[in-house]
């Protein structure tokens, strides 16, 4: 007998996965343990198997759509077997919820206009996958991600790609990553610029045979109206009222004759609002779509003129003509007026940089920081350093030396190596330490996992392939997660002395300066030493002043005695 294929709860917090893409299409055999399909959920993208033999008699989900959990995507049964009883049945108790509402619409159908009555039918999904297209949406690439910015596109309109090709550069509020379309055919569509940001499951793409009419696809997207009217497609949606007739004469002598009243010029409702929130007239934009329509990004882009403020510049140069003969003549010089230009520039904030802003905000407004500095003599640890790398297989930096000792002390203190959880708090038992890495959009910080149990050696090697790609923008959201505490290390930079805000959901983040030449007193006498200054920054509502100042003892103690970071 057939049996129904259900959305799966992949995790505790899974609402609704995104079918991914399908390995299984209506035909196929499939047994117990195949992979039927990659799902999407708000953690990651897993794989999904089937639970039973069969065939593949119905898919009910289209790639890349979203559906709730215990939702039907598929039936398996045997091989020409009737499976539309089983598929009524599976949405029998749905249906009789919706049985009610929909009689209490019937009457206002009636009176009303009837073509939004037969809306709900216009669009079954069954003649959606006839279509031999894919939609490519934008992905979930990280378990905080809202939307994603198009940094670059790899192809453009009417390229061949391939399903291992990379499409695009995406930029989250982690990093910057490749999307994958997992499609071969042509790109049909682009529906997101470079710099323009889409939400998460939003059409950025399609793929298909070439030729092929994608205009079902873009209506069964919601109708989007820049997307219809960016992509050519003509949609009717977008027209305004009072142009069915206009020609584009007759728009120009509107535009003219009224610098105020701009209701008649052709624009998309999403232009007209935006320029409403800026107060810029209508008739003076120039619109880049079909027949002089003006869109979001012409209203954006538009710049108002300068010439009315130039007109005072004649008057203005008068007076000054005026006011210079009126100089007696005995003053031998006259002055020139400088008059400078002002510029700037601007930058749209990256999905990263929201990130930044957004955490650290919470993180300062939110825990009370306090702050313990301590100087730590870095004689010893520059000498073990250098007999290190004569045989180390790797070069060993400050830095390492810094994740080691902080690693094998947290062990020591393990109130440092917590979280504030609102109505408990968690102290780990295990240690993993995010190192801070500077990129050019912001800052990303990969997580040495199990730092304490490593050596010197593999903790220089993690750190050099996390910063490396970090660089390349390679680093995956899964290598960013988990971390007990983090450090952030300016020493680089000849910094003397800074604090850091906390990384969220951590207790304690540690900022480490620069080894600065200084005279010390050692012994009674005073000798040139190198003092490198640490500050460990604090969530008071975990940990008090007396537990800092503990935990920076010990590091003090272990990085003016490396050796003892190898026992």
């Amino acid at each position: 007998m057939a049996e129904v294929v259900k959305m799966p709860k992949m995790s505790d917090t899974m609402t609704e996965g995104v079918l991914a893409k399908w390995h299984k299409k209506v035909g196929d055999k499939v047994k117990s343990g195949d992979v039927l399909a990659e799902i999407e959920t708000d953690k990651a993208t897993m794989d999904f198997e089937s639970y039973q033999d069969g065939t593949l008699l119905y898919v009910g989900v289209e790639e890349g759509s979203a559906v709730p959990v215990d939702a039907v995507i598929a039936v398996l049964g045997k091989e020409g077997e009737d499976y539309k009883s089983v598929l009524d049945g599976a949405a029998a108790a749905p249906a009789k919820t919706e049985e009610k509402p929909a009689a209490e619409e019937a009457k206002p159908a009636v009176a009303e206009d009837k073509k939004p009555a037969a809306a709900p039918a216009a669009k079954p999904k069954v003649d959606l996958s006839s279509i031999p297209a894919a939609v490519i949406r934008m992905p979930l690439l990280s378990d905080t991600m809202t939307e994603g910015t198009i940094e670059k596109w790899y192809f453009k309109v009417g390229d061949k790609v391939k399903a291992d090709d990379a499409l695009a550069d995406v930029a989250t509020d982690k990093a910057t990553m490749e999307v994958v379309g997992y499609e071969e055919g042509t790109l049909l569509y682009i529906g997101v610029k470079e710099g323009e940001a889409a939400q998460v499951n939003g059409i950025i793409a399609i793929v298909g045979k070439e030729g092929t009419d994608i205009t079902p696809l873009l209506q069964d997207n919601g109708g989007d109206e820049e997307v219809a009217a960016e992509s050519g497609s003509g949609s009717t949606q977008t027209v305004a009222p009072d142009s069915t007739a206009t020609s584009n004469s007759t728009v120009t002598a509107t535009a003219t004759s009224s610098t105020e009243d701009d209701s008649r010029v052709k624009a998309s409702p999403l232009a007209r609002k935006i320029a409403k929130d800026k107060g810029i007239n209508l008739n003076d934009v120039k619109g880049s779509a079909e027949g002089g329509r003006i869109i979001k990004k012409d209203v954006e882009g538009f710049t108002p003129s300068a010439k009315p403020a130039d007109a005072p510049a004649a008057p203005a140069q008068e007076q000054a003509a005026s006011a210079a003969a009126a100089i007696p003549a005995k003053v031998p010089v006259v002055l020139p007026t400088f008059t400078g230009e002002e510029k700037f520039t601007e930058r749209n904030v990256t999905q990263m940089r929201k990130a930044i802003s957004r955490r650290l905000s919470e993180s300062l407004f939110t825990a009370p920081h306090f702050y313990v500095t301590m100087s730590i003599d870095m004689d010893q640890a520059i000498a073990a350093r250098g007999k290190m790398n004569e045989v180390a297989p790797v070069k060993i930096s400050f830095n390492d030396f810094v994740v080691k000792a902080v690693a094998v002390a947290l062990k020591m203190h393990p109130a440092i190596n917590s979280s504030f959880l609102g109505d408990k708090i968690r102290t780990n038992e295990h240690v993993h330490i995010g190192v801070a890495v500077a990129v050019d959009e912001g800052l990303l910080v990969p997580v040495i996992k199990f730092a304490d149990g490593k050596s010197l050696s593999h903790i220089s090697q993690e750190v050099k392939e996390f910063a490396g790609k970090a660089k390349s923008k390679k680093l995956q959201p899964a290598e960013m997660e988990g971390s007990t505490f983090t450090i952030s290390n300016l020493g680089m930079f000849g910094v003397d002395e800074f604090t850091a805000i906390i990384n969220t959901p951590n207790a304690c983040i540690l900022a480490v300066s620069g080894i600065q030449a200084v005279p010390v007193v050692k012994n009674g006498a005073v000798v040139p030493g190198n003092v490198m200054k640490v500050t460990l920054s604090c969530d008071h509502r975990v940990v008090d002043g007396a537990m800092g100042a503990a935990f920076l003892q010990t590091l003090k103690s272990l990085l003016e005695e490396p050796v003892r970071l190898l026992i």
